[in-house]
């Protein structure tokens, strides 16, 4: 079964974790001895690994994973959720003495919620601890910083050899023939961000070979990495529901030429390549008459799924 390289090459434990810093993996190692963490914020660049670091260390401490509750506070960042999930979730009984909410990308939380989240992290610190990662720190209420002190990290990027060492790591252990001047062009559209390289090697990856990423993939929204990607996984669902959560009104056109320009991601024959381009020419043709574009595309994808999935 085919994954996704970010998920696959994510370090499970400590040891495959790369630190800048020796004097964070210290501190680190004195939390793991003692058996719990303290509240967190974890601070960086996009993809250096924040949010690596914290399921790492929760799989370091074997925590139940009943015991964890994991939110996107960039999506989930209104008042009405703190109070019915992240209260509630503090509120009850866990497996371990400790339970963890793990909130990525807090900066994204409301000022509002914000507020309301100090009162949480406060009330139930004895019991829950909060594992925050943000892009930009200052976006977060002074009162949720000072609750995270004793467990305040930044992490910083990887210098741009240990970058490149690790995405040539990746494209050994996966089998895929190194074209070099693609993976310096892949590396110049996504350093520092890690988890986006990686996702671009395996967009760009087919038959075992890595392939010049297309200009326009490299410079057009950071979903359409992760979509390609998905794809390559057969991943078909999941990538259906990331374009359709985050597609632009403008960007319908290109979606279609996508489709067409790699049919081989549904078609493993002739047959199938022809059914696929009547699929989207036929997809092509309601978009302009449609009622609802998004659902007509959905639906185009999910032709092109079927035919992907049928065994000759």
């Amino acid at each position: 079964m085919k994954e996704l390289w970010t998920e696959k090459w994510r370090p499970p434990f400590l040891d495959g974790y790369v630190f800048k810093d020796q004097r964070q993996r210290k501190l680190i190692d004195k939390w793991i001895t003692q058996g719990a963490l303290p509240h967190m914020l974890l601070s960086g660049s996009p993809g250096t690994g924040k949010s690596t670091l914290i399921k790492v260390l929760l799989n370091e401490l074997k925590v139940d994973p009943f015991d964890v509750l994991e939110v996107n506070a960039s999506k989930d960042n209104g008042v009405d959720f703190i109070r019915d999930k992240i209260t509630k979730f503090s509120e009850t009984m866990g497996v371990g003495e400790i339970r963890y909410i793990f909130l990525d990308e807090a900066d994204g939380l409301s000022p509002a919620a914000q507020g309301v989240l100090r009162g949480t992290m406060e009330k139930y610190a004895a019991s829950v601890r909060f594992l925050l990662t943000c892009n930009y720190p200052h976006k977060l209420i002074q009162a949720i910083q000072s609750r995270c002190e004793a467990g305040r990290l930044h992490i910083e990027k990887l210098d741009r050899d240990e970058f490149d060492a690790r995405l040539i790591d990746v494209l050994t252990k996966e089998n895929i023939e190194i074209n070099f001047e693609a993976l310096v062009a892949i590396v110049d559209k996504t350093y520092p961000d890690m988890r986006r390289a990686i996702s671009m090697l395996q967009a760009n990856s087919f038959r075992g070979k890595l392939s010049m990423p297309d200009e326009e993939t490299t410079t057009n929204a950071d979903y359409i990495t992760d979509m390609i990607a998905l794809f390559r996984a057969r991943k078909y669902k999941e990538a259906r529901q990331l374009i359709c959560s985050q597609i632009r009104q403008e960007e319908y056109d290109e979606i279609y030429r996508f489709m067409y320009q790699n049919l081989e991601i549904w078609a493993d024959t002739e047959l199938k390549e022809n059914r696929c381009i009547l699929v989207i020419r036929d997809g092509i043709v309601n978009d302009v008459s449609c009622a609802d574009r998004e659902i007509n595309l959905s639906a185009c994808l999910a032709e092109l799924e079927m035919i992907a999935n049928e065994k000759e």
